[in-house]
């Protein structure tokens, strides 16, 4: 028997279980930086009403997640998240491509997003789907690196159905 997979727009009651799924989700990186990633610490029910979220469930339980902002001139994704039982199976990866889509569709010519400098592997995978870094930024905690991608047809993978 298999498992559908769903994707759906996040509301407002899901902000409990988008905490619970981020939290999990980027644990592993307190150790490296010393302290809680600033996903771990964000306010849902504020962000589900500034932000798109769209999650990803395999049969009912809350797999994946990316959460974007519309910006004027481009889409901002603001976090992407998927549950350790659910890594390796490429719904992360799904959910860059479906949301670049989404960023053309939309008329935007690139898409960004940021990462921690010592997020070295999600740093790597991003530069490994398109990106690059355009600027990094010192703040208190640490290092921001801002990364985009160019969103033009040759370049953007075309979005896997994602079992819905």
């Amino acid at each position: 028997m298999t498992t559908s997979i769903m994707l759906r727009l996040g509301v407002p009651g899901d902000a409990a279980a988008i905490q619970a799924l981020t939290r999990v989700a980027y644990a592993k990186w307190v150790p490296v930086i010393g302290r809680e990633p600033k996903p771990m610490t964000a306010d849902y029910a504020v962000a589900l009403v500034r932000h798109r979220f769209d999650l990803l469930y395999v049969g009912d339980e809350l797999a994946a997640l990316i959460e974007t902002i519309a910006c004027a001139d481009h889409l901002l994704i603001e976090n992407i998240a998927v549950a350790p039982a659910h890594q390796g199976r490429g719904f992360g990866r799904r959910l860059l491509d479906y949301t670049e889509q989404r960023a053309i569709a939309l008329g935007h010519a690139d898409i960004r997003l940021y990462t921690n400098q010592r997020f070295i592997e999600n740093i790597e995978l991003y530069r490994g789907r398109g990106y690059v870094v355009v600027r990094e930024e010192v703040v208190a905690v640490g290092v921001i690196v801002h990364m985009a991608k160019p969103l033009t047809g040759a370049q953007v993978r075309q979005a896997e159905p994602l079992g819905l």
